[in-house]
């Protein structure tokens, strides 16, 4: 029994149309996952959870007595903790003023073959009383809870 040729346009283009919304579909989702930063605490990291030519963001405490300077060009590495894990840090850019030492810390990046990971971007706190919401998150995953003020 033939189909008549109606029938057989109607299905393809209804055929067409459900492979073009899936494709679509597939597009965004592919998109989303490309633009989506992750957030790793440095515990994560070193158990093995960052993912490879990606960026992500790391958060934590810049470990006081880690920061060195370089004294010929913008380039600062530093040591971001949650107080259980470390990761070396590089950043070349000019450092944000309200960058401290013992302070939170987001920065944006990858990890390097060495295991450093290349900061494209930092993010530090606003005041004293302040720590950015994810740093207290991680803290708190890490295992150490910090006191959330009424500022912040």
């Amino acid at each position: 029994m033939a189909m008549k040729p109606q029938r057989k346009k109607r299905l393809t283009t209804i055929l067409a149309g459900i492979v073009g919304v899936g494709a679509i579909v597939g597009l965004v989702l592919y998109a989303s996952d490309q633009q989506m930063n992750l957030f790793i605490t440095p515990t994560e990291i070193n158990a093995g959870s960052a993912p490879k030519d990606r960026i992500f963001r790391i958060g934590g405490l810049v470990k006081v007595g880690s920061v060195v300077r370089s004294q010929t060009s913008l380039q600062t590495d530093f040591i971001i903790t949650d107080n259980f894990a470390d990761v070396n840090v590089t950043y070349d850019k000019i450092m944000p003023d309200l960058f401290r030492e013992g302070q939170g810390v987001v920065a944006m990046g990858k990890m390097n073959e060495q295991g450093i990971f290349v900061a494209s971007s930092i993010l530090a706190k606003h005041d004293e009383e302040y720590k950015a919401p994810e740093v207290l998150d991680a803290l708190e995953r890490a295992g150490h809870p910090v006191e959330k003020s009424d500022k912040g």
